[in-house]
């Protein structure tokens, strides 16, 4: 579980990024973190793995404060960063290396894994594509079974075959006592498997809220036109005619489009 009660951050003599900003996420969740270029979801992430420290504040996950940064919280979490760099090993010598560090690292899992992105433990980092050291991370990371896992912008770099299948192996891989974290621009790219949203902008919680409860209160639909519908909430052009949200004021239910939500968020129609 995250607790984080009033933190504050700032980078050197910047105005600060957070300000007595608080947000609790409990276990078991698959949650988007949303938010434009400058929301401060990559700092989030850091001051949650412990790369960084709140000024001010409290933050705790699974009891630990992440800044101090033992050994013991080290091993429930994994974080795969946006920019990321890999030895010049093969997959097996770092698999070798790293996995003891994870107590309850699965090689099955990651062997299987990496056979459905057809990688080989024999590969040499130095000869894979991006794309590929991106795979063989997201393999590492869901073999790993920490309690904790960070993933920032994990489909950035992926082929669309690719990210069709991170996304059944992330389906399949997490566990029910886990809590995964994705950050990402790509909100296509992840909005059939995350259960929860959080969305950021300036460095404020604008909305947490779960799949859901989203669904129970609007509905996304197409249009041809705009009259005569006094529950649209929020349109956007689109070549078909109009991508609009709606009041749910009965019990229908629509797939959830979430960049369109995102928009309106942003734009301050909803919430």
């Amino acid at each position: 579980m995250i607790e984080i009660k009033n933190v504050s951050f700032r980078y050197g003599k910047h105005k600060p990024l957070f300000d007595d900003f608080s947000l609790n996420i409990e276990d078991g969740r698959i949650v988007g973190l949303l938010g434009k270029n400058g929301a401060g979801k990559s700092t989030l992430l850091r001051l949650i793995a412990g790369l960084l420290s709140p000024q001010k504040g409290e933050l705790l996950v699974n009891a630990y404060k992440p800044g101090q940064r033992l050994p013991d919280y080290l091993a429930s979490i994994y974080m795969i960063p946006e920019e990321f760099s890999l030895p010049p090993v093969s997959v097996d010598g770092y698999v070798k290396a790293l996995s003891p560090l994870y107590p309850d690292f699965d090689q099955e899992k990651m062997s299987s894994i990496l056979e459905e992105f057809e990688l080989n433990r024999r590969d040499k980092f130095h000869k894979l594509s991006h794309g590929q050291r991106k795979k063989f991370l997201i393999a590492f990371a869901f073999a790993s079974q920490c309690r904790l896992l960070i993933l920032d912008e994990p489909t950035n770099g992926l082929d669309i075959p690719s990210k069709s299948l991170f996304r059944k192996v992330m389906v399949r891989s997490v566990g029910e006592q886990q809590l995964v974290l994705i950050s990402t621009h790509q909100v296509k790219d992840i909005d059939t498997i995350i259960d929860s949203v959080v969305t950021l902008d300036k460095g404020q919680l604008v909305l947490q809220d779960n799949i859901e409860n989203i669904g129970r209160k609007y509905l996304f639909e197409t249009a041809s036109d705009l009259t005569g519908d006094a529950r649209i909430i929020y349109s956007e052009k689109s070549p078909s005619g109009y991508r609009i949200i709606r009041a749910n004021e009965g019990n229908d239910e629509t797939k959830i489009d979430l960049e369109l939500f995102f928009n309106a968020i942003i734009n301050k129609t909803i919430y």
